[in-house]
């Protein structure tokens, strides 16, 4: 005949007074707290959040006419919700370029000196298959893309100014209402690392020179540069110390 053996367990937590004696002589761990489940917290509703200006800043064109009926309970933000669909509607009447265009001595004039009033131009002078100059190109084929409503054009050197030394490209020439605000002669204007970022920096050192198109503020442009800068510096200097550790 089988010889069963039967464990019985108590509800988890419990304790006997055996248990609790040999306890305190030390025989046993400690008991376990009581299991406790988290306080239930319903999710966030995103409807019944405050709103505020940044609410608002938040929203899309489209998404702001939608609110209209919204917030007729709420005045100021009605007001503040027309006064930033006007902005976003004004910034999309800004010339959009988004790339550098080639141009040749013929189009110079039309194309920066009679750009439109208040558009930034960024004239690049360069020669084909010099290595400063498709360094200089690169980042400036990004600030074009971040920066859509700043007209950038290329130009070959001696197209623009004959007989223009290859010793000075790359070149850049900044015109703003037909004149030449800036100019910037040779890669190391730019500093010893040539990175988008410090170009941006270099061009709107004394001037408003890049335009996203959309910020509210010459400002705001210019403190998103800054912080872009200052971060890609960082990562620059992590990387160096990372390269750098590993091969000790």
């Amino acid at each position: 005949m089988a010889d069963y053996h039967f464990v019985y367990k108590d509800v988890e937590g419990a304790s006997t007074q055996w248990d609790d004696i040999q306890r305190k002589l030390g025989n046993l761990p400690p008991k376990p707290p009581a299991f406790k489940p988290p306080p239930f917290e319903p999710a966030p509703d995103p409807d019944s959040a405050p709103k505020d200006k940044s609410w608002v800043d938040a929203k899309t064109e489209d998404e702001l006419d939608e609110l209209e009926d919204d917030l007729d309970d709420d005045r100021f933000l009605e007001e503040y919700r027309k006064k930033r669909l006007a902005e976003m509607k004004e910034a999309a009447k800004v010339s959009k370029y988004g790339l550098v265009m080639q141009i040749s001595g013929s189009d110079f004039v039309r194309e920066v000196s009679q750009a439109p009033q208040d558009v930034w131009v960024v004239v690049f002078l360069y020669k084909e298959g010099s290595p400063e100059c498709g360094l200089l190109l690169r980042c400036l084929d990004e600030l074009a893309i971040k920066y859509p409503a700043t007209k950038f054009v290329k130009i070959i050197s001696t197209e623009c100014i004959p007989n223009y030394p290859d010793r000075n490209l790359p070149t850049l020439l900044v015109y703003h209402n037909g004149a030449v605000k800036a100019n910037y002669v040779g890669l190391h204007s730019f500093g010893r690392r040539c990175t988008p970022e410090g170009v941006a920096l270099v061009l709107c050192k004394s001037d408003p020179v890049l335009n996203d198109g959309q910020s509210r503020s010459e400002q705001a442009v210019l403190e998103g540069i800054q912080r872009q800068f200052i971060e890609k510096v960082v990562t620059e200097h992590e990387d160096d110390d990372e390269g750098g550790s590993s091969s000790d």
